[in-house]
């Protein structure tokens, strides 16, 4: 059992995994909460230093920290899954969040103003407003005819030898304003033709790699 926490801690901190010494705030939780839900989904370990050192934890008062977070202080609620492990006489609580479709989740901020997260790297950032427009896009879209005019097909061949671009760019590429760059990319991204990423604090669109 132990050598799959293990394997877990080796792999050091990222996209869907996160670790936490102990828990003194539930708000800060649900910001890690969030920020799985709406990025990859995740996984919480709690007793484990930021070093992969393991300290362990009281169980009974760690879980009732990350229920009052999910409960309380994400909206709307993140459901999680906990699994207790001892490992040489100290407890880790593995906290899985699955990816959601109630997108998007937010969770308040230092200031106590509630916010989209996401999970880049291994951080959690605010989401976006481009973000925020793609999740809605996604959320309310209805089947739809692809016409593709020379803005579209120009941002296709574009990404076809190029890794990712921007807003701006598109703008520029296509002859079309940033709104309707914008407008575009947002459709293309909820149709499932391109991606979004978060990249150095800005919206970039890429080619949808094929499954």
């Amino acid at each position: 059992m132990s050598r799959y926490i293990a394997g877990l801690i080796s792999q050091g901190e990222g996209l869907t995994l996160d670790f936490k010494h102990s828990i003194t705030d539930s708000r800060k939780i649900a910001r890690s909460l969030v920020a799985f839900a709406n990025t990859a989904g995740g996984t919480l370990l709690i007793g484990v230093k930021d070093n992969g050192n393991i300290t362990g934890v009281n169980t009974d008062e760690e879980y009732y920290m990350v229920e009052a977070a999910s409960q309380l202080y994400c909206k709307p609620e993140v459901p999680f899954e906990v699994v207790k492990w001892e490992i040489n006489g100290k407890t880790v609580l593995e906290v899985k969040v699955k990816p959601s479709r109630r997108k998007p989740h937010k969770a308040p901020d230092k200031t106590g103003v509630y916010k989209a997260y996401i999970r880049v790297n291994d951080e959690n950032v605010v989401a976006s407003p481009v973000q925020i427009k793609i999740w809605k896009a996604e959320k309310y879209r209805k089947p739809i005819n692809i016409l593709f005019g020379e803005p579209e097909n120009a941002l296709i061949d574009y990404l076809k030898s190029h890794q990712t671009i921007t807003i701006d760019h598109f703008s520029r590429l296509g002859f079309i304003s940033v709104s309707e760059a914008e407008k575009i990319l947002i459709n293309l991204t909820a149709m499932g033709l391109i991606e979004y990423s978060n990249l150095n604090n800005e919206d970039h669109f890429s080619l949808r790699s094929p499954e």
